[in-house]
């Protein structure tokens, strides 16, 4: 995990008091919230520290990740956060402008959260043998709760499809990156290894994203982080008649979460997914608890977190 990115955009009285923390494998989070204690988020554990944040910690921070000039990433700020180097999201809280009824900037940034990116290179390679059908990507859904390893491990799928292997030849992927986290873009350019054939559309619409997608870079295979409405839904079934594969995630706890979900209706009926793949954190994010045969109505045996 590269870290020192983060350190380097930290004032020193706060680079002292994260730096400690920072070689844990399991921090996820850093909360830094003005006149509050700093606090950090390590598995599903929280610790508070004795350190309280001031607003110049924060004004700091800020300046620093946009580099000093704010105005040129007032893009990034409207959607509420900005990607740094080696791929970690910023989280931003403050004062919303509103016009046209859409957020135009925010501006007394009060509270910052710091986001690791990790990349678990290999974490699955045990499972993309239910993904793949001979030279063929399997339509697959992830179904995780928060935290649960859902975009760690939808990115590692990327790389395998991407770069292929002995036995498949890698697929020309677009990944349609709508809050930066698959390949943690900063300046576009991905920041971790997300394949060799893979091309990002970053920051943009699912809905718009799919098919722009599919337009301009005829790709084999989409992948997407947490659909859930039916822009979405029109979007991958768009997507599925054009012949192209899909790969993506959403929220839940079970298979069950899909079928009473009304948005998610018509790709249940019309078995727009082959696949399903259902993690917890029963045993630590990323736990693969079964994988689902949506055209057999069964769970299919085998090992998955080998």
């Amino acid at each position: 995990m590269d870290t020192k990115e983060i350190l380097h955009m930290l004032s020193d009285r706060l680079s002292r008091e994260v730096k400690h923390f920072m070689d844990n494998d399991d921090l996820q989070e850093i909360r830094i919230r003005a006149n509050k204690p700093l606090i950090f988020e390590i598995g599903e554990k929280e610790v508070l520290s004795k350190y309280k944040v001031s607003m110049e910690d924060i004004n700091t921070i800020v300046k620093r990740i946009s580099n000093y000039s704010i105005y040129a990433f007032e893009d990034e700020i409207r959607r509420g956060y900005i990607t740094i180097k080696g791929g970690h999201r910023i989280g931003i809280c403050g004062r919303c402008v509103i016009e046209k009824n859409q957020v135009k900037t925010i501006k007394n940034i009060s509270s910052l959260n710091i986001r690791i990116c990790r990349q678990v290179l290999g974490c699955s390679n045990n499972i993309m043998k239910f993904i793949l059908d001979k030279s063929e990507v399997i339509n697959t859904i992830i179904i995780s709760p928060p935290k649960c390893g859902k975009t760690t491990l939808i990115r590692d799928i990327t790389r395998n499809i991407s770069d292929g292997d002995a036995n498949f030849k890698g697929k020309k992927v677009c990944v349609v990156d709508e809050r930066s986290e698959i390949g943690a873009c900063s300046c576009g350019v991905p920041q971790l290894d997300i394949g060799i054939r893979t091309d990002v559309m970053d920051g943009c619409l699912k809905s718009e994203g799919i098919i722009m997608a599919i337009r301009s870079m005829s790709p084999d295979v989409i992948v997407c982080d947490e659909i859930g409405n039916y822009k979405d839904m029109e979007s991958i079934v768009t997507a599925l008649n054009s012949g192209v594969s899909l790969i993506t995630t959403i929220h839940g706890y079970g298979i069950e979460d899909l079928y009473r979900r009304p948005v998610f209706k018509e790709i249940v009926e019309n078995e727009v997914f082959k696949r399903a793949i259902v993690l917890s954190y029963r045993k630590g994010a990323g736990t693969v608890e079964y994988i689902y045969d949506f055209i057999n109505k069964v769970k299919i045996p085998g090992k998955y977190n080998d």
